[in-house]
């Protein structure tokens, strides 16, 4: 899969995700396969940029593969100043966050809320693509609400614009991340451009990636939350769609010594406190696909802030589980 000047190694993507695809995530995605994984959207915001949330955000020393960074607003000029400030930080690519639902985004009419105003995406899309040399791409939803799928119309007006692929999510703002998504709109999407496209949305097995890929005829597809606990998630696909065959799952010491690496690069990426605590919610993924933990060892893994404490409480909570029973099954029917 090309965007712009760049070759993917595959066309599965890592999903942008709000305090998940920090550079320790996008690197172990990477590793496990993923052709692309791009930042959390980080806020063109001018009061937010010397943040330092916002600075680690685009903190990109030591990244695996393109560094794809995702910015996020509704002013043009701050959107393409934005895109030029994180082209400086070492970003090889942008992308325009369209498609995120969340209140506090769409409260300030910034994310899927755009998508009420094409006017305004036009100038938004048209400022950040002429303001830098790199190639720029797009997330959206199918619309606003499910009276409101103008994805379509928001994909031409980013090929005319300059973009250079585009994702779609198959739910409306209005849908947040309920219900099933729906792909004929994706479909859509795709015979009405001729710029890369990349289906979004309950990618949650490796059969579901295949059927996403062919129903709609995307290039690409984009993984979220199916990839939370599962970094090797992108390998499983690469051999099913190669071979039609299921990959060795995980097992229980591969999956140990994955999280092992995990929480280590979050110690040494946000500092002790902060990288226990954003651990804790890694922790609990990881563990989702394993077997429940008791209540008890689970409240000493979410409470300890010592990075010592927390790896050997992780330790041990693996010697719980016998490693020739099948672990537990993944239930991901409403993730993207």
């Amino acid at each position: 899969m090309q965007i712009g000047p760049y070759q993917l190694e595959n066309n599965l993507i890592l999903a942008p995700m709000a305090g998940i695809t920090d550079r320790p995530f996008r690197n172990l995605c990477k590793q496990f396969g993923a052709g692309l994984a791009v930042s959390e959207m980080v806020a063109s915001n001018p009061a937010l940029r010397k943040n330092k949330r916002t600075l680690l955000k685009a903190n990109h020393r030591g990244e695996i593969g393109l560094r794809s960074v995702q910015i996020l607003g509704t002013n043009p000029a701050q959107m393409a100043e934005a895109a030029q400030i994180n082209a400086q930080r070492g970003a090889q690519i942008i992308d325009i966050n369209m498609g995120c639902p969340a209140k506090k985004v769409c409260s300030v009419a910034a994310g899927s809320a755009l998508m009420r105003d094409e006017d305004l995406v036009k100038r938004i899309l048209e400022a950040v693509v002429q303001a830098v040399s790199l190639p720029v791409t797009l997330k959206i939803r199918t619309g606003w609400d499910s009276d409101s799928r103008n994805a379509v119309n928001i994909a031409q007006i980013a090929e005319q614009s300059g973009i250079a692929a585009l994702t779609v999510h198959g739910r409306t703002r209005a849908c947040a991340f309920k219900g099933n998504a729906e792909y004929e709109t994706i479909k859509a999407v795709k015979q009405a451009v001729s710029i890369p496209v990349i289906a979004n949305g309950d990618i949650n097995s490796v059969e579901k990636a295949r059927y996403v890929l062919e129903h709609t005829g995307a290039d690409g597809i984009m993984i979220g939350r199916g990839a939370q606990g599962r970094p090797w998630f992108f390998q499983e696909i690469q051999y099913y769609l190669q071979t039609g065959e299921h990959a060795a799952k995980a097992d229980l010491e591969q999956i140990k010594s994955t999280l092992q690496h995990h929480l280590a690069e979050l110690y040494l990426f946000y500092g002790d406190l902060n990288g226990v605590r954003i651990g804790r919610k890694h922790i609990g993924w990881y563990f989702e696909h394993i077997g429940a933990l008791p209540t008890a060892i689970k409240s000493k893994i979410y409470q300890t802030d010592s990075p010592e404490t927390q790896l050997s409480l992780v330790n041990s909570a693996f010697d719980l589980f016998d490693p020739s029973m099948p672990l537990q099954p993944i239930n991901n029917a409403c993730k993207h």
